[in-house]
């Protein structure tokens, strides 16, 4: 595989007091890449790393164990090549495993479909993840209130159409392993494809391997390396953000490959209610640009996606 040159991501500040000139630079990061690093945040380095050291933990646990809380509702334990990210793909699946962790009782009353470790195997688990879960939720909207400014609209925008009524935010755990053994076909720790929901805030460990493709039309497809500043998330935009804005703002193809090195991730993705509908903004089109997309439920679409994902 030839070696991919390094991208030059814009970083963000999220605690500049200057929003307009930051909504500035979101703008053309959402425009030219879909990708930024987000700088400032708000969620603390020591809560970073208790979550990164309990998701080891987790992982770290025997294989039976893991799969007592296999995947319910998009909730619990992926294993090794569950999933296939790009459904094109020829791979047996993604070689990662993964966990996800879903609205939380303070959000949804769906709440009760999130699964847990036990309390004697990791005593801290649960509370960590929450704790994570809530700051990083704080970030991202204090985000979206920046991207509406950044789209000439006003701050609370998304609230007012439904999005956060409630949010439907997770969390993905995912272990990446160093050692795959041997197999002759095309193995990739998450193959092509791009996210899904409104905005997903990325915590990496320093170990290499995420890859953007800027331009997901042409070929052969150009594979660029995202690398990792210490505290900053990895933030991009996803599909139901590309489908409001009718492309103008990118959800990027991204892929992780493997290394030879083990690796840890955090993803938290911000998606909308579900009955929130996601449609053309009319500041995005016009007789000359039409909508691309039409109308669509948040929840029909993630549950289309995840369908082809899981293959079910």
């Amino acid at each position: 595989m030839a070696k991919a040159k390094a991208l030059q991501l814009p970083i963000i500040d999220l605690a500049s007091s200057d929003r307009i000139t930051t909504a500035n630079s979101i703008r053309q990061a959402c425009v030219e890449c879909g990708f930024f690093y987000l700088i400032n945040h708000g969620v603390e380095e020591t809560l970073q790393k208790r979550a990164f050291d309990e998701s080891k933990k987790f992982f770290a646990l025997p294989v039976e164990e893991k799969v007592k809380l296999a995947r319910k509702d998009n909730r619990g334990y992926t294993p090794l090549y569950a999933e296939k990210l790009d459904h094109s793909s020829s791979s047996k699946g993604d070689s990662k495993e993964s966990f996800y962790i879903g609205p939380l009782e303070s959000i949804s009353s769906h709440s009760n479909r999130n699964q847990w470790p036990s309390e004697e195997a990791l005593p801290s688990w649960r509370s960590t993840m929450e704790s994570y879960y809530e700051r990083v939720l704080t970030a991202g909207k204090r985000l979206i209130s920046l991207i509406a400014l950044a789209l000439n609209l006003d701050e609370d925008f998304f609230e007012k159409v439904g999005a956060f009524n409630p949010p439907t935010p997770f969390i993905r755990l995912l272990h990446y392993p160093g050692e795959l053994g041997s197999y002759d076909g095309e193995i990739c720790g998450a193959s092509a494809h791009s996210d899904y929901g409104m905005i997903t805030l990325l915590a990496t460990d320093g170990v290499a391997g995420l890859q953007v493709c800027r331009e997901k039309c042409n070929q052969p497809l150009i594979w660029e390396d995202v690398h990792h500043i210490d505290e900053a998330f990895v933030v991009n935009i996803g599909d139901m953000t590309e489908r409001w804005t009718n492309c103008l703002f990118r959800s990027t193809l991204h892929r992780v490959i493997p290394t030879g090195q083990e690796r840890y991730s955090m993803a938290f993705f911000l998606d909308p209610s579900p009955n929130c509908v996601v449609e053309c903004l009319t500041s995005c089109c016009s007789e000359l640009n039409p909508p691309r997309f039409p109308p669509v439920r948040s929840g029909d679409y993630l549950n289309e996606r995840f369908r082809l994902t899981y293959g079910s």
